[in-house]
């Protein structure tokens, strides 16, 4: 599916900024970054490092230079942004082979990108992936590892909206097309019964894809009457009056259910499994690092997210947002099955293909170096 108007934001390709997020921390001495050195923050990649190992020399893994990663501007990419911020945990772990990165809105580009080769590694959510490995016959990519869950809701104008009976006739919003929140709701439609056409979003409800930019600003303006969207874009629509009406959570059993993964393409994993491995320990430690310091974590995201915007989430925001997110390094394979039957019943897949969608091997192997428990495919790995 081609871009969104939203590609001067979306798919502008950045050079990697950690060099530069490294010397601004430095000369500022900010106290996310003060923190972060008390609590070991790195160590970890530190501590393992010789004089001969290629992160202590900065030597380029598996001689490859450059690895191109793709994530969205989300707090539910909360992995992405610190791994790949301030912190750096995940430039630390490749040594010299250095992280170019790509902002994204939603996951169709982000997977037209993986396809094309402009990105080799990306965080993204379910729907994308499942789409992207089924329409290319099971050939462009695998999912090595999870990253968060849970970080979305329903959000509305309580003045139209003051109940999940009230929907009908009603204009909801989604970041685009075939995204995972578009099929959410597209889901959760159906099974109460309103008609939509999946392609134009037209029926009993109305869908309208926009990017997550725009959407607080459609909502003030009353162009929708509500959102299904991710943080930070559902706690900012609170923020501006909103209510929500359904977080997603209550969807699913434990409350879990995943919304980001980390993708690689094939072809990429095949040829430079290491630089895969020194990306995944980077994953593993942030979301550690994220679990054990929540408010430097927060502090974190909301820099990186000043960077990609240009503006700081005030607190009212950015708070209940990274609150609703719990950051993990389980794919949670079972929830991703049962998404792609949404989007079966939701009219965007026919016959989704699953088998073979995860390889998990290089994840459970940098989950056992560092004593975790290994996690589970649901029986969707590649042989």
């Amino acid at each position: 599916m081609p871009a969104t108007s939203s590609d001067s934001f979306a798919r502008t390709t950045r050079s990697t900024r950690s060099a530069k997020r490294q010397r601004l921390a430095v000369a500022a001495l900010t106290l996310p970054l003060l923190a972060l050195s008390a609590c070991g923050y790195g160590s970890k990649s530190e501590d393992k490092g010789s004089d001969a190992s290629p992160v202590a020399q900065g030597k380029a893994i598996d001689g490859l230079g450059e690895v191109k990663i793709g994530y969205f501007a989300n707090v539910t990419h909360g992995t992405a942004l610190v791994g790949l911020g301030q912190g750096g945990l995940i430039q630390k772990e490749l040594g010299g082979t250095k992280v170019k990165s790509q902002v994204f809105n939603a996951g169709p580009a982000e997977i037209e990108a993986l396809n094309s080769g402009a990105i080799d590694i990306g965080w993204i959510g379910p729907s994308p992936s499942i789409n992207g490995y089924t329409k290319s016959q099971g050939k462009s990519l695998r999912i090595i590892s999870g990253s968060a869950s849970g970080g979305v809701s329903l959000v509305v104008n309580p003045k139209k909206i003051k109940s999940l009976d009230d929907l009908e006739g009603k204009t909801i919003a989604t970041p685009q097309l075939g995204n995972t929140q578009d099929v959410a709701l597209l889901n959760y439609l159906a099974e109460k019964g309103y008609k939509v056409d999946a392609t134009s979003g037209k029926g009993d409800v109305n869908i309208a894809r926009t990017d997550n930019k725009v959407t607080p600003i459609a909502f003030k303006n009353g162009d929708i009457d509500g959102a299904w969207v991710p943080e930070p874009t559902a706690s900012k629509l609170v923020a501006d009056g909103g209510k929500v009406l359904l977080d997603e959570r209550k969807l699913w059993k434990d409350g879990k259910f995943v919304i980001t993964n980390i993708i690689v393409r094939q072809e990429f994993l095949e040829k430079y499994p290491k630089v895969v491995e020194a990306v995944l320990r980077g994953s593993v430690n942030t979301n550690a690092w994220i679990n054990e310091n929540p408010d430097e974590a927060k502090q974190a995201i909301n820099d990186v997210l000043k960077e990609e915007t240009g503006k700081a989430l005030p607190a009212e925001v950015i708070d209940p947002a990274f609150e609703n997110v719990d950051f993990l390094d389980d794919p949670l394979a079972a929830t991703l099955r049962d998404e792609a039957q949404h989007a079966v019943k939701a009219g965007l897949l026919k016959d989704p293909l699953l088998d073979g969608i995860y390889d998990l091997r290089p994840l459970n192997k940098v989950l056992s170096a560092a004593g975790k428990p290994s996690v589970d495919d649901a029986g969707l790995g590649a042989k």
